[in-house]
């Protein structure tokens, strides 16, 4: 039973350290050379093997074409807000 609660303790203390160290490494000039080539793998991955990883979105909008919507008007009405309280800030 102690290795269950071992292994666990370990899990949530890795997630932890790895999430904390990706915060940190992300703002770096090799963070970003190393997001950039990634992102740029990932994009010929997706090319290559014909995966359809983006267009996910597109289909589900034409899917449900009013929550869509709803959606699209509710991040721009977040947007007007966000905007508005850093002018009277």
């Amino acid at each position: 039973m102690h290795w269950l609660f071992i292994l666990t303790l370990k899990s949530i203390l890795s997630s932890i350290i790895g999430s904390s160290f990706y915060q940190w490494f992300k703002n770096t000039k090799v963070g970003v050379w190393f997001q950039k080539h990634l992102d740029n793998l990932m994009a010929w991955v997706a090319k290559r093997y014909d995966l359809e990883i983006l267009s996910r979105e597109e289909k589900w909008l034409q899917q449900y074409p009013l929550l869509g919507d709803r959606i699209v008007k509710l991040e721009k009405e977040v947007a007007r807000l966000k905007k508005e309280s850093k002018t009277f800030k």
